[in-house]
């Protein structure tokens, strides 16, 4: 053995997600399409489905497979859904909105300028996973960001009554 092994090899983060898909080498596509997704590799099964493959968007990587039924680790599909929801920055979130959606994405929360500081939206992409995308656009003191979360729900709760 040369050397000592990183336990969490360069490239990664300590949280990485793992996707389970139906049709991964559409996932593939899709994820190049809409967020510029570099494949950093796969590996197939013998009949043709994707076991592992790892791909890095920005400077964060996640990995995906197909998902394999009887195995523990189902779908977003299978599910109806996911209840989590991954949060990508990007320098200029409008576009990579935009080419989310003209890849094929639904849009769950158009992008707009949000009262914590970032312009964000949400799109949920043809394999039932949810992408929560922004762009940090401003600095906010918490006070500031508690009066403006405040004057946001009474507004929401005005037209929840009407």
């Amino acid at each position: 053995m040369a050397g000592k092994v990183k336990a969490v090899p360069d490239g990664t983060h300590s949280i990485t997600a793992h996707l389970m898909v139906r049709q991964a080498t559409k996932a593939i596509e899709f994820y190049q399409k809409a967020f510029g997704a570099q494949v950093l590799g796969v590996h197939k099964t013998p009949d043709g489905k994707v076991m592992h493959a790892t791909l890095k968007v920005g400077d964060s990587q996640f990995m995906l497979a197909d998902e394999f039924p009887g195995m523990s680790n189902p779908a977003a599909q299978t599910l109806g859904g996911s209840p989590v929801v991954i949060n990508l920055y990007s320098e200029n979130v409008d576009t990579l909105f935009n080419q989310a959606v003209t890849a094929g994405a639904t849009v769950k929360m158009p992008l707009a300028n949000q009262f914590w500081g970032d312009r964000y939206g949400q799109i949920v992409d043809p394999f039932g996973h949810s992408w929560a995308l922004g762009a940090h656009i401003e600095d906010v003191a918490p006070e500031e960001m508690e009066r403006r979360a405040n004057a946001i729900f009474a507004e929401m709760g005005k037209k929840a009554g009407a």
